[in-house]
């Protein structure tokens, strides 16, 4: 799963306009998600990353049974990508890998990841689920939209900024809770 990374981070880097707007998107905000999907040929690989708030309702470190179960769920939930971001069965999508986890501020940190929300500056125990996927997909042109199944599973999840890096180039989108689906035709 190592190179799924490299393959977005490549992808989006190699485009300045998606770079600023990445490191805009840094920010931690509640209600609010990142998508970044990359396409090349028949491969798909996307990741994910949203407050800990957005997915289990808390921030916190889970400590309590109850915690550590809404935790275990979503990691779950997140590592079965094709049914949290449907898509059209035309396509014959596949999963090849899928991983999903919880982060917590201290390990962005460690990663070289910066908090940019002075808002919550001063709580402890920010978190982030992050989760990576890589699709095989039979006929990508048959991708002519997502169904954000995603805002079902997680009700405090309120928005998905998604930036999409494909051969046709570089686009950007922001898909909704009340409008779920992300009208791709003729992006590839």
């Amino acid at each position: 799963m190592k190179a799924l990374p490299f393959l977005i981070a490549t992808a989006i880097t190699a485009t300045p306009v998606i770079a600023e707007e990445t490191r805009q998107l840094d920010a931690h905000e509640h209600g609010v998600g990142q998508l970044d999907i990359a396409i090349d040929g028949q491969q798909i690989a996307m990741e994910l990353h949203a407050p800990g708030a957005d997915i289990v309702g808390f921030e916190y470190a889970a400590e309590s049974a109850k915690d550590l179960a809404a935790v275990d769920a979503a990691v779950a939930k997140l590592s079965a990508p094709l049914a949290l971001f449907v898509l059209p069965e035309a396509a014959g999508c596949s999963i090849v890998e899928a991983s999903a986890g919880l982060e917590s501020e201290e390990e962005h940190e460690e990663h070289g990841d910066e908090h940019a929300d002075d808002e919550h500056a001063d709580e402890e125990g920010h978190t982030e689920f992050h989760a990576e996927y890589l699709l095989n997909c039979a006929e990508p042109s048959a991708i002519t939209g997502i169904n954000f199944a995603y805002f079902g599973s997680f009700p405090n999840a309120l928005e998905v900024e998604v930036q999409i890096i494909a051969d046709t180039g570089a686009t950007s989108f922001e898909v909704e809770r009340d409008a779920p689906t992300l009208d791709l035709t003729g992006l590839f």
